[in-house]
């Protein structure tokens, strides 16, 4: 332990690109090594009933809520970029610390665009209605239509509606898919209505030109003659063809057929014409938000060399995906991946510090890829150890691989300033849903623990434990006592351990469960924390809150 205020000249007056800082509470310690121990899968239950957590035998963790500074972080939900109730996962959860703010997910991204106005100024929206404006041409609203919100969220189309009637787009053609699969079976009818009645009190030129169901628009098992089915129907070259598209629902209803499994079909004009096929000159926005099984459609638009089954590249079409579907679509995307340009791994190399990121093969990714912002490759100054996972059921080997991560961090934890491990055992073999697996799963992490409190504390250094999602703490349901192999939506735990932090007398047993009960911070707040237990700065980008000031009172 020794002053920062040295370092932090160097950190922040290098002669090449600084990062902008944050002016933020800051201690007046500097520890080295800093571990940062991410124990996956480890959340705090603290309803009634038995779970592994209370079952497990863990004298060091039982150490560590008694005598050293802890609270709970969220991480799920809107707190962690996730729909709202939401469990948080592996990889949000390693993103989300190693950035240091919350990254919303593409629906909470969306919403809250929307709520905040900047989804009516998009420049991507905006660019696609100034080209009608040039063209004449139609302006497309393309999507899947339905109550769920895994692939595309029905206030989305609505805000488009209201974005075609601020900007008095005089002809508008709505292409919707039918679900039927993450909604009910025949929500369709039940939603055209609803669908209608916004029509009438908005734009009088918006239309509903099209029906296919998302077997055949949203196939993405190269089953190419679906996409081609859909393709064909919305560019009017093939299809079936409807006056009134309530009554081509109830008669497909009739005949057997859902919402997914919708034939393509087509508004007729007068004449019998397709009205409102995508053409030359058109403007489209692909309002779908889940990239997997949008790409073939997307595709069959954009591509210049396109094989996949016959069709004829409609020139001068402006197309919008609502996100980024695949990198190198030729789309303008409405809503790009977010930029993470100073991820806590990035700051501690531009220090010029050493690091060293450590798990096993079913969380390499996550301490690589994942924490460092969506970068492969390391930062200078990182080093990367992967130990291999057992390739045996993971409640058949709950220690997993455990004692070999630590093993190889205590024998190289002196060499770095900072160093990252990631315990995979309570997530992995929670998801096998065996309790008493859990139970020893837990007991040999409580066992390394100790093992890297003591290499810790020996270097005079300060060990951060926490966790990424709920997992391990809740493996029945309360009602039924059915094993439970799920992701929980539980609050996690956030330990400081370090010699300086150890309290004069241990917690009482209320006093313990007061604090897993009080949730005071995010998984966003994580990396401020520990860039200032290692004397860094805060870069401008993190929105993460430093967590010692509420820790060590």
């Amino acid at each position: 332990m020794f002053f920062s205020f040295s370092v932090k000249l160097v950190a922040e007056n290098r002669a090449d690109k600084s990062y902008p800082v944050k002016l933020c509470y800051t201690n007046s310690m500097q520890f080295k090594p800093v571990i940062l121990v991410v124990l996956d899968g480890f959340g705090i239950n603290t309803l009634p009933g038995e779970s592994p957590l209370q079952k497990a035998k863990k004298p060091t963790f039982d150490e560590f809520t008694a005598w050293y500074p802890f609270t709970t972080l969220q991480a799920s939900g809107i707190a962690a970029g996730l729909p709202w109730g939401e469990e948080g996962n592996s990889e949000v959860g390693h993103l989300t610390m190693g950035s240091g703010r919350v990254l919303y997910h593409h629906l909470p991204r969306i919403i809250v665009s929307i709520q905040d106005g900047t989804f009516f100024e998009n420049t991507a929206f905006r660019d696609a209605c100034a080209n009608i404006r040039t063209t004449k041409g139609t302006f497309h609203i393309m999507g899947l239509f339905s109550s769920g919100s895994v692939h595309a969220y029905a206030d989305h189309l609505y805000a488009l509606l209201e974005l075609v009637k601020r900007e008095e787009i005089p002809d508008v053609a709505l292409h919707l898919f039918g679900d039927g699969r993450d909604a009910p079976a025949q929500e369709m009818k039940k939603f055209i209505p609803q669908l209608e009645e916004r029509m009438r009190a908005g734009n009088r030129g918006v239309y509903i030109a099209s029906l296919i169901g998302r077997h055949f628009s949203m196939d993405r098992e190269e089953r190419w003659n679906f996409t081609e089915e859909a393709y064909d129907c919305l560019t009017g070259k093939k299809g079936a063809h409807f006056e009134n598209p309530r009554k081509y629902i109830d008669d497909s209803y009739a005949a057997g057929v859902t919402d997914e499994f919708f034939a393509p079909a087509w508004l007729a004009d007068e004449k019998g014409n397709p009205r409102g096929r995508i053409k030359e000159g058109d403007s489209v926005i692909f309002f779908n938000f889940r990239e997997d099984s949008v790409r073939q459609l997307a595709h069959a638009f954009l591509d210049e060399d396109f094989s996949k089954f016959e069709r004829a590249k409609i020139p001068n079409l402006f197309f919008v995906t609502m996100t980024e579907y695949e990198k190198g679509l030729a789309a303008h995307v409405a809503f790009p991946p977010l930029d993470i340009e100073w991820p806590l791994a990035r700051v501690v190399s531009y220090a010029n510090k050493k690091q060293l990121h450590v798990a096993e093969t079913e969380k390499y990714a996550h301490v690589t890829y994942f924490f460092n912002g969506g970068k492969e490759q390391p930062f200078s100054g990182e080093d990367r150890k992967l130990v291999p996972s057992a390739r045996v059921p993971f409640d058949q080997k709950p220690e997993m691989s455990a004692r070999e991560i630590t093993e190889a961090t205590l024998s190289e934890m002196e060499k770095y300033d900072l160093v990252l491990i990631n315990f995979a055992n309570p997530d992995m073999v929670g998801h096998t849903g065996n309790f008493e697996a859990v139970v020893k799963a837990i007991e040999v992490i409580d066992e390394c623990l100790a093992k890297i409190k003591e290499g810790v504390t020996k270097l005079g250094g300060v060990l951060v434990v926490t966790a990424d999602h709920g997992n391990a703490e809740e493996k029945r349901y309360r009602l039924t006592g059915e094993k439970r192999t799920k992701h929980s939506s539980n609050p996690i735990p956030f330990f400081l351990i370090a010699q300086q932090f150890k309290r004069p007398h241990a917690r009482t047993p209320q006093e313990i469960e007061e604090n897993f009960t009080r949730i005071e911070g995010v998984l966003a707040d994580v990396a401020p924390t520990v860039l200032d237990l290692m004397g860094l700065s805060v870069p401008a980008e993190m929105t993460g809150i430093n967590l010692l000031p509420r820790l060590l009172v």
